[in-house]
């Protein structure tokens, strides 16, 4: 069994003195792990850190044997944020969700095409924190737990949607949730109106909790509703930097 696939390295843990097991997202295969003959070695290195994007060929015996990658590197991303904390911070949390996320094997074109989106917005766009919101949305999404953000969820009003449930995960408007604020997920409006006005910090940090809230419920269930530690990490550091 063989295969030829685009990859992001997700992961790459250590096996035996040289070799590494490397996790990759790969646009027709999904989540797929292989071993990498040498690929804890100082050259290799480089190739497998979460981010980049490489050429996979993966080969086993039979399709459910673990299996050899052999990859060239295409492009690397993680590398050129290395002077830059927060996008890295935040290329390491992409990487970490989707590797726990993720069932192995199973394709998903869409988001390996918008991790790549997100990979880009890290490089070049200073809207980048947005994008992650966005981007952490869309994958509730293709996992099967979209929020419904169109219409409140008490009144079907379409206006003024500032509040999220924390249980149904649909909207909720400010008049039909004014008794309840304490209790409902705020929506901010970037989340909302898809991009078109810029969010400041505490719009973006509100974006991350309602996100942040519906992968532990759903996706990080089976971790005990925790979600990955680099996540942690990224959205302390994104709230130190913008001095919450």
């Amino acid at each position: 069994m063989e295969w030829r696939d685009s990859g992001i390295v997700l992961a790459a843990r250590r096996h035996g003195e040289t070799s590494a097991v490397v996790s990759l997202l790969t646009e027709r295969h999904g989540r797929h792990a292989g071993l990498v003959r040498g690929g804890a070695g100082r050259r290799a290195r480089g190739v497998y850190q979460p981010g980049n994007e490489v050429a996979a060929h993966w080969r086993a015996r039979l399709v459910d044997h673990l299996g050899h990658f052999t990859c060239e590197l295409v492009r690397a991303r993680a590398g050129p944020l290395l002077d830059q904390p927060l996008p890295l911070a935040a290329l390491a949390a992409a990487c970490a969700v989707v590797e726990a996320a993720l069932p192995e094997r199973h394709p998903y074109p869409a988001l390996h095409a918008g991790l790549l989106g997100l990979l880009d917005a890290l490089a070049d766009d200073e809207r980048w924190p947005e994008t992650y919101a966005r981007w952490e949305l869309a994958l509730l999404g293709e996992l099967g737990f979209g929020l419904d953000l169109t219409v409140c969820a008490a009144s079907g009003a379409t206006e003024n949607l500032i509040y999220v449930s924390p249980r149904s995960g649909r909207a909720v408007s400010g008049e039909a949730g004014a008794r309840y604020r304490d209790r409902l997920l705020p929506l901010p409006p970037f989340v909302r109106d898809g991009g078109t006005a810029a969010a400041g910090s505490e719009e973006v940090a509100a974006g991350l909790k309602l996100t942040g809230w519906f992968l532990s419920r759903h996706v990080f269930a089976d971790h005990g509703g925790r979600a990955p530690a680099a996540r942690d990490r990224f959205v302390e550091r994104l709230g130190r930097a913008s001095g919450r």
